[in-house]
């Protein structure tokens, strides 16, 4: 599951009784070691759906961790692309990446849930980072991205299709929300991060009441279940007038 490059059984457990921010912090310099980093086969397959949705002037990774999403953004961005993260250790990581060709970058620490941007980006996209926000927090998150895009502006995200009840995936995420929650009712301060609380029909309507219209878009690279549903999806919310 991890490289050896990657973080040892004592670093996680001290990282997992950790706040996120601290969490994070801490994990920092080996987190592109573990497969909590966004896989490039994802960051691939959402640049080339967004190609023809652009190109882009200036866009925003949200929670960008070690900075991932920003070469994402640097491929459909002329102008200017930002990567805002509330954890300063991921963001020393972040500033020492080589620089993508193409527009400027900057990184900017904040929390998602109060930006210190005016409507100023034409795409805010985001990677493996909404398990962090308990249901509640998604109206005041959405209205916070919808707050720093201009009008017409669009904010894009993957979605995997969740495991079928009963498989081994299935259990996997039930088993880790369900350690999570433990910790959290034991343990203080919380680290908030569910796998489970994200579901595709409460984003549509959270992003419909924010002031978005979402598409979904199948991600061919990825195939199809048994069913024929895609197994990952890219959510593409513009933002109304």
């Amino acid at each position: 599951m991890f490289s050896p490059e990657g973080p040892t059984l004592r670093e996680l457990a001290v990282q997992a009784l950790s706040s996120v921010e601290h969490g994070y912090d801490l994990l920092a310099p080996k987190f592109d070691h573990t497969p909590y980093r966004t896989p490039d086969r994802v960051l691939d397959a959402v640049a080339s759906a967004l190609v023809p949705m652009g190109p882009f002037g200036t866009g925003l990774d949200l929670c960008c961790g070690t900075g991932a999403g920003v070469d994402v953004l640097a491929r459909v961005c002329r102008e200017r692309v930002t990567g805002v993260d509330f954890s300063a250790g991921m963001l020393e990581v972040a500033r020492r990446r080589p620089a993508p060709p193409g527009p400027e970058v900057s990184w900017v620490r904040a929390d998602a849930r109060a930006l210190p941007f005016g409507a100023e980006f034409d795409l805010v996209v985001s990677f493996g980072a909404f398990g962090h926000f308990l249901p509640r927090e998604l109206p005041g998150l959405f209205g916070q991205v919808r707050s720093v895009l201009r009008p017409g502006g669009r904010f894009a995200f993957p979605v995997a299709a969740p495991p079928r009840p009963g498989s081994p995936g299935y259990w996997t995420l039930l088993g880790f929300d369900a350690a999570m929650r433990v910790r959290n009712a034991l343990w203080r301060p919380p680290f908030v991060m569910y796998y489970r609380t994200f579901r595709l029909g409460d984003v549509g309507r959270e992003l419909a009441r924010a002031g978005f219209r979402a598409q979904l878009h199948a991600l061919p690279e990825f195939g199809r279940r048994p069913d024929g549903s895609p197994r990952v999806r890219l959510v593409t919310a513009r933002r109304t007038a």
